[in-house]
């Protein structure tokens, strides 16, 4: 199993990421403080991040995180939800935290 580098912006902080891990459970390991926004999560987008770099290196979008894509303000191209990405294990990955969490 291949590990890659997770960079989490704009703290700068990294991890090493096994394949098959999901975006927001290693997000969680580097902000604890996501988990609770999670569980608070009404409108699908408390996992919403900014993909800047990698993004062939995980999952493609499904039905389903687009349709919450589309119900979210503030969504651009390089907008996912944490929630519903895997890390393929193939490239580095660097994603920008939103909201209260980009400020760290």
């Amino acid at each position: 199993m291949s590990t890659v580098t997770l960079k989490v912006m704009p703290t700068g902080k990294t991890i090493e990421v096994a394949e098959g891990t999901n975006l927001l459970e290693a997000l969680i390991t580097v902000e604890p403080g996501l988990a609770a926004r999670q569980a608070s999560d009404k409108d699908g987008s408390a996992s919403h991040v900014f993909v800047q770099e990698g993004r062939k290196g995980l999952s493609k979008t499904s039905r389903e995180e687009n349709e919450l894509l589309d119900a979210i303000v503030g969504v651009g191209s390089k907008s996912r939800l944490a929630k519903y990405i895997t890390v393929l294990g193939t490239e580095n990955v660097t994603v920008e935290l939103l909201g209260e969490f980009s400020g760290l």
